[in-house]
């Protein structure tokens, strides 16, 4: 689930922190920069683990910050593929179920990946396993809170870098609707997809003896 990455990094220590511990001030701004930012093909950054360098600090003309090249590792979430989690249930809709982990939202299981056979109920906004025991069905609810154990399937990466403001001939064409579409578009920089669709996986309660 976590994996330490080496990384580099050129830290700007501003002239009224030139009386601290460098080092104490290197760990600040690198976390300030790196904890829970998603780095595109590689994951969330929880952490700073260790620094293992730190190179000659250098201040440029005109600029009063030193500015300090530093080798460092990374601690980073990324679940590896197949791997199996327990999370809550945070929400659902007709095309599936979102699971987080506290620290982390964008898990999603599709429709599709839910033990089978199952079906919606669209008044309570809830996926209900229909388990048949042979004798009679049971509904299993998956209910909104509950924990719930998944394998991760696959993942997915946005790279949400800017680009810059559009060009005029971009603007001219744009309408009314489709900047207020864009506006409210959310982009997930990282994201989840996971399955249940397996014996021992699902809501946690429903294995317990």
């Amino acid at each position: 689930m976590y994996m330490l990455t080496e990384m580099k990094d050129v830290v700007h220590v501003k002239p009224w922190y030139f009386e601290q511990d460098l080092l104490n001030v290197i760990e600040d701004e690198l976390n300030k920069k790196f904890a829970n930012k998603v780095i595109f093909q590689l994951g969330l950054c929880v952490a700073l683990f260790d620094i293992k360098e730190i190179f000659n600090s250098t201040v440029l003309p005109g600029d009063g910050s030193s500015h300090t090249k530093v080798l460092f590792r990374y601690v980073i979430f990324r679940p590896l593929i197949d791997e199996i989690l327990v999370g809550k249930v945070k929400s659902s809709s007709r095309e599936g179920i979102y699971i987080s982990l506290s620290f982390f939202d964008d898990i999603f299981v599709p429709s599709a990946n839910l033990q089978k056979p199952f079906r919606f109920d669209e008044k309570e906004q809830l996926f209900i396993w229909q388990y048949d025991t042979g004798d009679s069905v049971h509904d299993l609810y998956i209910d909104i809170g509950e924990e719930i154990r998944f394998r991760v399937v696959s993942e997915s990466f946005l790279d949400t870098t800017p680009i810059g403001p559009p060009k005029k001939s971009d603007i001219n064409n744009l309408s009314i609707s489709s900047v207020v579409q864009n506006k409210d578009e959310i982009k997930c920089p990282y994201m989840i997809i996971g399955s249940i669709n397996e014996p021992g996986l699902g809501l946690l309660n429903w294995w317990r003896v």
